[in-house]
């Protein structure tokens, strides 16, 4: 724990202008960032008596090493830069909105030659329509569901799209005549895709246009004694009419606006946002926070702007935005709002009239989900604080472990030997730092050597790092720098310049390893053999779910209801979770694009069977037939096959001897187990991404 006096700037040295400034640790991660009209007012703040600061404020100017602060020329830069930076280092410190459920939206992906409408979670993809958010996807499907009679855009799968175009016939709906049936050729490309911009005009909110025309339809088609027409025409409208009453009208002159209402005590706070769109409520979505300081309820606020509005553009920001309160001060984040909608913004507090009736509602709603929170989570905050303590004082830990770091190792039979490593700070789950590694040398069935072998890498890399940044090696062990999917070199230290975490730079509290007294004292064996013993390490084992500490005889037994022992089974099954599918996509790559696929009746199993007993296609291509037959299960007619198969699929294009039964020699090259290119260089210690 850092004396904030160690590192408090000396008198002048701040600057009194507009700046956003970061404290870093002391392994000079970014923990904290924050703007300022003065830099020198807002800084001085957290350098007083200690005991008049917010829990979480104390928290962090005692895990910080030192404060740093960059200069703008106005405040709506300072806005811009302090949330890139929170963007960049997801500082841990930083309030951080996590939606307190995930929201579906109504997505029309116009990006496909024949648009497609769908129920759509996640990210956002480009040149796809989103509506809403929706509280729940049963309220899209009953929509949509409505609007497929007057608009009967495509709803199916690409994979119910292509067989329908295969075989001639359409799907249930394109019966019943709620899809037009482009697939089968009923309308062009271009007549559906005028559909589907209908449909995207009619959830806009230009209803009424539609209706006219279809009452205007329906009057023509009575009068010209098309009756069956007409009675079609009117349960058109009724349905029109009834997904309208779906989102009742709550302001009467068409209003775009978003609604922001907080509820808050001194730990926490929640969010709520309703979504209105000619003047009808579109969506609705909730946030929770826990409080990182002492914050005004229109910092809060304007902390839910920057998340709400940080990554969109255009009409995506409303022309007008209701609060509780307004940010202080108010000219930057309307600036900053106006930039990205591209013309003015209102941002203001409804004074009366319906705006301030449904402002209200939206408030009544925070106070709803805020109450709701801490019934199920039973303050979160605190049952976190209490498990670190409890592990803290049943391994006899100096302080909680802030950073708890879980190995587990997943092979099949010794064969495709992977680990895992999961990383959960102050007891939540921290997945951009999750690493996978492959096993390098041959540790079959033994976790013991595996775990020792998997402990040594990551923390060689962290002495490594420590000293230096950039590329590293370890004698002939040279490993290349690894880059992200974008084929981007991503650097493998912690520089001094951006201070954002590279791969193994930053060192946990705490080690746990998946096993018991064996896997303890290798992981401990190999810390020690690197010089390391200032991070502790334990065991959980599965069995009894007791803690195993280095060299102790008798395991640690915690209280089947401690909250302590609750965090550490989380943290081993996350480690098992990632181990597990990390093990299993390997294995199915194993097979993927296989020679041995084309062979008729040969399954998974024989196959597995084949590359045990020859270890690699490259020998299998090799053996004779003879030899392929002494594999259980495989006979003379199938290794005659498999042969054959082998013989076609060779770079060399070999031939089978059928006097000898051999296959000729190939050319030489390096082949893995599945018939792909092994490339020498970096292992496979990957950065953990979850979909």
């Amino acid at each position: 724990m850092a004396d904030p006096s160690s590192y408090r700037p000396k008198p002048g040295e701040i600057p009194d202008s507009p700046g956003v400034y970061r404290f870093r640790d002391e392994h000079r991660r970014v923990i904290y960032v924050g703007k300022a009209k003065s830099l020198r007012q807002r800084l001085a703040n957290y350098f007083q008596d200690l005991a008049g600061l917010h829990p979480r404020t104390r928290s962090m100017v005692t895990t910080a090493a030192s404060v740093e602060w960059t200069v703008v020329s106005t405040e709506v830069e300072a806005l811009q830069l302090e949330y890139s930076w929170i963007k960049e280092y997801d500082p841990r410190f930083n309030v951080k909105y996590r939606d307190d459920k995930s929201y579906p939206y109504l997505a029309v992906t116009m990006n496909e030659e024949y648009p497609r409408v769908q129920v759509m979670r996640g990210h956002k993809k480009k040149g796809v329509r989103y509506f809403g958010p929706y509280a729940h996807a049963w309220a899209i499907r009953d929509t949509v569901d409505l609007l497929l009679r007057v608009f009967p855009v495509r709803t199916c799968s690409a994979g119910v799209f292509k067989n329908a175009a295969r075989t001639g016939r359409p799907c249930l709906l394109g019966y019943i005549g709620k899809c037009s049936a482009p697939c089968v050729d009923r309308v062009s490309a271009e007549e559906h895709r005028e559909l589907a911009d209908e449909f995207c005009d009619f959830m806009t909110g230009r209803t009424n246009t539609y209706i006219r025309r279809l009452e205007k339809q329906m009057a023509e088609a009575a009068d010209d004694m098309e009756y069956e027409r007409a009675a079609r025409l009117r349960d058109d409208i009724g349905a029109l009419k009834k997904a309208m009453e779906k989102n009742a009208v709550v302001l009467a002159d068409a209003t775009d606006a978003d609604l922001i209402a907080v509820a808050e005590d001194e730990l926490e706070a929640a969010v709520q946002i309703f979504h209105v769109r000619g003047g009808r409520v579109r969506g609705q979505r909730g946030w929770v926070t826990d409080k990182v300081e002492e914050i005004t309820t229109g910092a809060l606020v304007e902390h839910a702007l920057q998340q709400l509005y940080g990554e969109e553009t255009g009409d995506a920001v409303p022309k007008e935005v209701l609060v509780p309160a307004l940010p202080d001060p108010v000219e930057p984040v309307q600036g900053w709002l106006a930039g990205r909608r591209g013309s003015g913004v209102s941002l203001r507090i409804p004074q009366r009239g319906d705006k301030k009736a449904l402002m209200e509602t939206v408030q009544r709603n925070a106070q709803q989900a805020l109450v709701l929170h801490k019934t199920k989570r039973a303050s979160d905050l605190t049952t976190r604080s209490r498990a670190l303590e409890e592990i803290a004082d049943a391994l006899d830990l100096d302080s909680a472990p802030l950073r708890i770091e879980c190995y587990d190792i997943s092979h099949l039979q010794g064969d495709d030997v992977v680990a895992s490593m999961v990383v959960f700070e102050d007891g939540l789950a921290r997945k951009s730092e999750y690493r996978r590694f492959q096993i390098k040398g041959f540790a079959g069935q033994d976790d013991v050597r595996s775990m020792h072998e998997v402990i040594s890498r990551r923390f060689r890399r962290y002495l490594a790092e420590k000293e230096k940044t950039g590329e590293w090696t370890d004698g002939e062990n040279a490993e290349t720098p690894e880059t992200d999917r974008n084929g981007e070199l991503v650097g493998t230290g912690l520089t001094e310049d951006d201070g954002r975490p590279k791969k193994f730079a930053y060192p946990p509290q705490l080690v746990v390893v998946d096993g018991g007294a064996p896997q303890v004292a290798a992981a401990r064996r190999a810390m020690d053999e690197l010089g390391i013993d200032d991070i502790a390490v334990c065991g959980l084992a599965k069995r009894l779910e007791e803690v195993w500490l280095p060299g102790d005889d008798d395991p640690v037994v915690l209280p089947r209801t401690s909250e302590g022992l609750y965090l550490l089974q989380r943290v081993r099954d996350e480690a098992h979770r990632f181990a597990i599918s990390y093990q299993r996509t390997k294995r199915s790559k194993r097979f993927r694009s296989s020679p041995l696929d084309d062979v008729p009746g040969l399954g998974d199993t024989r196959k597995q069977a084949l590359l045990k007993h020859f270890g690699s296609l490259k020998k299998l291509r090799s053996a004779t037939i003879d030899q392929i037959c002494e594999v259980p299960g495989i006979g003379r007619k199938t290794a005659e096959t498999i042969a054959v198969a082998l013989a076609r699929s060779a770079p060399a294009a070999p031939a089978v001897n059928t006097a000898t039964g051999e296959i000729m020699e190939e050319e030489p090259g390096t082949m893995g187990s599945s018939g792909e290119p092994v490339t020498t260089g970096a292992p496979d210690e990957r950065r953990g991404q979850e979909t």
